[in-house]
């Protein structure tokens, strides 16, 4: 029996979509637009079911609260 953290899961893959999308160069911060992150994660979350909308939005709140003091960008150490 798999005892699967859908929360954790999803971050890791949220990790994995920065580190692919990011124009920072190798081993920098791996920075995307909120906008973009809002998008992967708001569908990934809804997809995964396991994550309310409600929790949804209040994670991406914080994130966005985060990314507004870095040019609107989202760094992996946000999450």
């Amino acid at each position: 029996i798999s005892c699967r953290n859908p929360l954790q899961s999803l971050l890791s893959s949220m990790k994995q979509a920065c580190e692919i999308l990011t124009t920072d160069p190798e081993g920098g911060a791996a920075r995307i637009p909120f906008e973009t992150f809002s998008f992967l994660y708001s569908y990934l979350a809804s997809i995964d079911g396991e994550i309310s909308e409600t929790e949804t939005k209040a994670f991406l709140q914080g994130i966005q609260e985060q990314a507004d003091q870095h040019s609107g960008m989202v760094l992996i150490r946000h999450f």
